[in-house]
């Protein structure tokens, strides 16, 4: 199967040997995003609330850059330095996504890159789209043509 790779400057540039997200069919895997501004590549000022927006800002950005978004998401790995601010992922991740949510983990970790609060990775399935069908009763209209035989 063929692997496109997927870059936008809209998100982090790859701090290592690996690539924003991997698109293998109709399937991107989305590497995981910690609260960088894409700009200074520098963690995003602020509390928790701030870092998770963050992430989920590019995140987004490489969704959209693979032709899709985060509609398109269907897991959604959450690893956080601090449990305790889980509430806060499902607050900020309601103004993200809608039902049916997808599929989640969140885990605990001991440190982060960059002393990052949050680190979230995807996998999106992007749709195909699909052609209006056409409509039922209406046929083509054929014309006849009559030649005349030449004798």
């Amino acid at each position: 199967m063929k692997k496109e790779t997927i870059k936008t400057n809209n998100a982090p540039k790859a701090i290592g040997t690996y690539s924003q997200a991997i698109k293998a069919g109709d399937t991107v895997y989305l590497s995981g995003q910690i609260p960088l501004i894409p700009e200074t590549m520098e963690l995003v000022p602020g509390d928790m609330r701030a870092q998770i927006q963050r992430v989920f800002e590019n995140l987004r950005a490489v969704a959209q850059a693979a032709g899709g978004g985060l509609v398109d998401v269907v897991k959604l790995n959450v690893f956080l330095t601090d449990l305790a601010h889980f509430r806060l992922v499902n607050e900020t991740m309601a103004q993200y996504f809608r039902e049916p949510y997808p599929a989640r983990a969140a885990i605990g970790v001991a440190s982060l890159p960059k002393g990052a609060g949050v680190e979230m990775d995807a996998i999106m399935v992007l749709n195909k789209r699909v052609s209006p069908p056409k409509r039922k009763g209406r046929k083509e209209k054929r014309l006849k043509v009559k030649t005349k035989k030449s004798s």
